[in-house]
């Protein structure tokens, strides 16, 4: 069997760890079930990381990343309302091939709620970060238009709510949408 350097092994537990805070949450997911996903210890999984809360950002960032990436690859060359539609079409088959995308997403968002509701700013600093380097990635390729990249990720937002509460795609709550930002069934 071939060892895993420290930095793949780093990379397992954020993968891991992305799947089961999307499924469990912050509060609901154990940093033992996150090793036994990748099949360490514990105490392995903590010479990796310094506790919980880096893992759970570790895992946050990376949800971040992974769809500001897919926002800068679909609106690559680009402008405007292609720019746009790119996007969308990108998203929803980003949140359809891998939902625990969107459950992360969901997770991130509550984490970060219930660390500012117990005063603990800092925490969220990583992750309004990352967000906001999405934000911008979309604002670059509406060509700047901040009104524009508000409609984009306010409709974004509402996907996500109607996609996570298990809204079929052929519900009447999708009229009104434009077809990019429909969910394909």
């Amino acid at each position: 069997m071939v060892r895993m350097s420290a930095e793949e092994r780093r990379e397992s537990v954020v993968r891991a760890a992305m799947v089961e805070f999307a499924r469990g949450g912050y509060h609901g997911t154990s940093t033992e079930v996150i090793a036994k996903r990748v099949g360490v210890s514990q105490p392995y999984l903590f010479r990796l990381f310094p506790g919980k809360q880096s893992i759970f950002l570790a895992a946050s960032g990376r949800c971040c990343q992974e769809v500001t990436e897919v926002f800068r690859k679909a609106s690559e060359g680009l402008e405007g309302e292609e720019a746009l539609h790119a996007m969308g079409r990108a998203y929803q088959a980003l949140i359809a091939e891998d939902p625990d995308k969107l459950l992360m997403q969901m997770q991130m968002y509550v984490a970060v709620a219930s660390a500012e509701a117990a005063g603990d700013r800092e925490f969220g600093d990583a992750l309004r970060a990352a967000w906001m380097e999405m934000y911008d990635t979309v604002r670059l390729a509406l060509g700047a238009d901040v009104d524009e990249t508000t409609q984009f990720l306010a409709y974004g937002m509402l996907i996500n709510v109607l996609v996570s509460m298990g809204f079929q795609p052929d519900h009447r709550v999708w009229t009104g949408f434009y077809d990019s930002a429909q969910p394909k069934g």
